[in-house]
């Protein structure tokens, strides 16, 4: 049901557990084709049926199919007999019917394509072949004597012996005969049994004994001596075994595998002095011994893996076997101390590496997974195989600011561009997705762009301020940093950032009272009865400034007589020391200087007068000390009007100042 498309694009390709590719997958087309050529009694020897299987493997998702293909035989191999020519010495008094055992030939090919008859060339006389298959399955070919021989007629006798397999067209093998007629001797050897069977562990050392065969002969002396050989056959079946001559023990030469070979079958002559023998044959069954560990062959392994792939995601797919047979050759497969992965089975000897929970990178960037895969022998033999792991960054960390909020200085009339700090966010993923960048940002969409006046490096996270600030016009900026990562798409978290402006004494007071702005100053009336201690005028002063920068303290800078006045260094009151008397001038004039307690200070002074009178409906006053505005109109109603208007003066400039501050904090938090 796949498309040529769907094999090329989900990478279609071919696995057998041994590794060997006999054939080769076209994705263009679909094909499966032959890619070596094939023999099949190499790969399967006398199997009845000869099936190679392997697998065909897809990714994305990763799916894999079983397929068996079935390899015919064909009739390439001849029969072929264990010797060219075999020697029989047969005694001149044999009766018509006697059999004569021969070693039959062998045919590597199975079915209709192995022997099926056996015939004489040229035709005599005095001998014909009988072949057949005995009750266990053996094969037999034997001659039969149709008529009596005569050593004096004809010593000696010769002919070929033809094997012909089924296959079309049939194949034949040959081999010569030669028949030497003996005089007298009439028994030959005989074996208690046609066909032995032993076993032999695998690991026996060389040397040991597998089975012992015994033949006896009725005849004495020459006639009656018995010696035992291998008929030579056809493959390694006696490379790897002796036989002694005499006692027919047959002994190991060279270690046994079970995984090469399972039975090894034997044909074992027995001669006696005057050429008469008998032949048996011998199965050799090899006893599986646990001496190969399983194998694990990998088909498919992804790394990295994506920290964010869901649970059951096959990491990697493989294969188990081992060259044992029984519960030796029965694997297992577990995983080491893993809650992250498990094992699961696929098809027959298959496992799959699948996830089984959520993985983190930032938790544990690989894993190391070992398979062991170990069989059921006693003691069992166990693989490992390891499986390195590597988790790939996903970006789902924001970036974390060190800080949940910051608080930076800056004094006001700074230079510009000055650094008063820096942000500094880490993100816990790695590469692209772990690099910040630093940007300002809106704490409402609906809000107004940041402040201008602030910069940040998007590289490192220095805060600059770029331009001149006035504390008396702004005390604090805030502003939100963005950190943001490079991923796709990119991740970010901010931060607020309060920039607070520390006060210069930049501000020198402002004198409110008494004002300056009439000319000449106004002068303050002091009777003549006045005690030390007289409030005669209070001094009222503001500076811009906060803090210390905004502490006032007063002082008599200069006086007519300065021993007549004080000035309340706190309060700037300015009272009589002393009582006045006579001897005073009646006008005296004074200057207050109100200075700040900021490095260095600011200060201002203030110019006032004080008229000493005896009493405040007195005129006499001289006419150059006093202005009057109206020549007929009266002292007393021009001072209260003076007052009158000062303090309201006062009050409209207290209420000024405080509104203006109303108004420029409003706008601070706008």
């Amino acid at each position: 049901g796949l498309a040529p498309a769907q094999l090329s694009a989900r990478g279609a390709r071919l696995a057998s557990e041994d590794g060997r590719q006999h054939f080769r997958l076209e994705r263009g087309t679909g094909r499966l084709v032959v890619a070596e050529r094939l023999d099949r009694e190499q790969l399967c020897g006398q199997a009845a049926t000869c099936t190679l299987a392997f697998e065909l493997l897809l990714a994305k998702p990763l799916q894999f199919f079983r397929v068996e293909v079935a390899l015919q035989d064909v009739n390439d191999h001849l029969p072929v007999f264990p010797e060219e020519r075999v020697t029989l010495s047969i005694p001149e008094r044999s009766d018509p019917g006697s059999r004569f055992l021969l070693e039959g030939a062998q045919d590597l090919d199975v079915g209709s394509n192995s022997i099926e008859a056996y015939s004489i060339a040229p035709e005599n006389e005095h001998f014909s072949v009988s072949f057949g298959t005995r009750g266990n399955g053996d094969r037999y070919v034997e001659l039969v004597l149709e008529k009596p021989l005569d050593r004096e007629e004809q010593a000696e006798l010769s002919f070929d012996l033809i094997a012909v397999d089924g296959g079309s067209p049939p194949r034949s093998g040959t081999t010569q005969i030669h028949i030497v007629i003996q005089d007298v001797n009439d028994n030959a050897p005989v074996f208690p049994q046609d066909r032995y069977v032993a076993q032999v562990l695998e690991n026996a050392p060389e040397g040991s004994v597998v089975l012992r065969v015994v033949a006896t002969d009725w005849d004495v002396g020459v006639n009656g001596d018995i010696s035992y050989q291998f008929s030579q056959g056809v493959g390694q079946s006696y490379s790897a075994f002796t036989i002694d001559p005499t006692s027919g023990e047959i002994i190991l030469i060279k270690p046994l595998d079970f995984e090469e070979a399972e039975k090894y079958e034997l044909s074992v002559r027995a001669k006696d002095g005057g050429g008469l023998s008998a032949i048996c044959k011998v199965v050799v069954e090899v006893v599986d011994m646990n001496d190969n560990a399983p194998e694990l062959v990998v088909s498919s392994f992804s790394s990295p893996l994506p920290e964010n792939a869901l649970p059951g995601t096959v990491v990697a797919l493989f294969a188990v076997r081992d060259r044992d047979a029984g519960a030796n050759g029965k694997v297992s497969c577990a995983l080491e101390d893993q809650l992250w992965f498990s094992l699961r089975p696929a098809y027959k000897n298959y496992y799959e590496l699948v996830t089984v929970s959520t993985l983190d990178r930032e938790e544990t960037a690989q894993y190391i997974v070992t398979v062991t895969a170990a069989d059921a022998g006693s003691p069992p033999l166990t693989t490992t195989q390891t499986f390195t792991v590597d988790i790939s960054d996903i970006n789902d960390n924001v970036p974390v600011f060190n800080q949940t909020s910051y608080t930076m200085y800056v004094r006001e009339n700074n230079v510009p561009t000055v650094l008063v700090g820096a942000v500094t966010a880490s993100d816990a993923d790695e590469g692209p997705n772990a690099k910040v960048t630093y940007s300002l940002a809106l704490a409402h969409p609906a809000e107004q762009p940041p402040c201008s006046c602030i910069s940040v490096n998007s590289e490192n996270g220095h805060v600059f301020v770029l331009r001149p600030l006035d504390y008396e016009q702004v005390r604090q900026i805030e502003v939100l940093v963005l950190a943001s990562d490079m991923g796709s798409p990119p991740l970010s978290s901010n931060v607020t950032v309060r920039i607070v402006v520390v006060d210069e004494n930049d501000n020198a007071p402002l004198v409110l009272y008494p004002s300056q702005e009439s000319s000449p100053p106004s002068s303050e009336l002091v009777p003549l009865s006045a005690e030390a201690g007289y409030l005669i005028a209070k001094v009222v002063a503001v500076d811009a400034d906060s803090g210390q920068n905004s502490w006032l303290s007063y002082h008599l800078l200069k006086a007519t007589d300065p021993g007549l006045f004080v000035v309340g260094t706190q309060s700037g009151e300015l009272r009589l020391r002393r009582p006045v008397t006579e001897r005073d001038a009646v006008k005296q004039k004074l200057v207050v200087l109100v200075r700040d307690n900021g490095q260095p200070p600011q200060s201002a002074t203030v110019a006032l007068s004080a008229l000493l009178l005896n009493d405040f409906s007195d005129v006499r006053l001289p006419q150059s000390s006093l202005v009057m505005e109206d020549e007929g109109g009266s002292l007393t109603t021009y001072l209260i009007v003076s007052l009158v208007f000062v303090s309201l003066l006062f009050l409209a400039s207290m209420v000024a100042f405080i509104t203006f501050k109303v108004c420029k904090r409003k706008e601070l938090k706008s």
